[in-house]
């Protein structure tokens, strides 16, 4: 696993996958399937994995934390990234700081929550969990009214953050007044689009960011860096087909649930068998399954493709 401090070159090296965490039926860690989905991201050239909202841990169990920790440490190659997420809870995450304490992750990422924030008490939490974790946090700005800009500014320039996962979701992502605001005070190469692959294109070209997160890239490892390496280059023509052929699997994240869909498309997939979904969440309906297996498997054979062609 790679501990080396996190810049911008980081950020912007890899996209940054979102996986699934596999589980056995008994709902304990599966270290079997979890490398055969880590394997399957390395060998499409993916160097950053993030472990957060697609991996269920908003409900992870405090007692779990470091063996999955342990898991997650182990089984990714050396030059692989790996970041896991604390919280929501303020308490939770001030615990698993302690946790992380036995651990070489340079940075964790704080999941969100709304409704029981403030602005200002996002940013304290932020400077406490920092403090006691001894390493900088990933901050995931998914709500609106989360947290203000110049709370961010003021994090960034006290060096509290490694990055800014950014999923507000929009109807027209170009227009983005917070967005705008965020980037006119902060490093855009310490800001990621945290929306999978739909939002990159208008995100990295109108807003400047340095990369993107994705959980479809879990199944078309190669062809998610495909899209960021034309995003980088300026290619937006090809950036924009390479977009349009994630999008039967993104619609179905869209329209149904997004960690849902993904767990079980690895899955359908046959990248890993992932198992059971915490509750509090369920398992997609006996209905969609058919749906969902024709997009994950056409976006595999779509993956496997190119990677026949690039041998040839």
């Amino acid at each position: 696993m790679q501990t080396s401090t996190i810049t911008s070159a980081t950020l912007s090296s890899s996209v940054i996958a979102v996986p699934p965490l596999a589980r056995n039926s008994d709902e304990t860690l599966n270290a079997t399937e979890n490398e055969k989905q880590i394997r399957h991201l390395e060998s499409g050239g993916v160097t950053t994995l993030l472990y957060g909202g697609n991996a269920i841990l908003y409900h992870v169990a405090l007692s779990e934390y470091a063996s999955l920790l342990e898991l997650l440490a182990t089984a990714a190659a050396e030059t692989t990234l790996v970041i896991p997420s604390v919280g929501p809870a303020y308490g939770t995450m001030m615990e698993q700081a302690t946790v992380l304490g036995e651990f070489s992750f340079p940075t964790a990422m704080i999941l969100p929550q709304r409704d029981v924030t403030t602005s200002s008490g996002v940013a304290t939490a932020v400077r406490r969990f920092v403090e006691k974790a001894q390493r900088p946090a990933l901050l995931y700005i998914k709500h609106e009214g989360y947290i203000d800009v110049a709370d961010v500014r003021r994090l960034m320039e006290d060096n509290l953050l490694s990055g800014i996962k950014y999923a507000i979701v929009r109807d027209n992502p170009s227009d983005d007044d917070y967005l705008r605001a965020l980037t006119d005070n902060v490093d855009t190469g310490r800001v990621v689009s945290g929306i999978g692959e739909q939002p990159a294109l208008l995100h990295l070209r109108d807003f400047q960011l340095s990369g993107f997160t994705s959980g479809c890239v879990c199944i078309a490892p190669s062809r998610s860096m495909e899209l960021l390496h034309a995003l980088q280059s300026g290619d937006y023509t090809t950036a924009g087909k390479i977009q349009s052929s994630f999008r039967p699997l993104e619609d179905l994240r869209n329209s149904i649930n997004p960690v849902r869909v993904l767990h079980r498309a690895v899955e359908l997939a046959g990248i890993a068998q992932m198992g059971p979904l915490l509750p509090l969440l369920s398992d997609i309906e006996p209905g969609q399954i058919a749906s969902i297996q024709d997009a994950a498997c056409q976006l595999l054979e779509w993956e496997r493709q190119g990677a026949t062609s690039s041998v040839s």
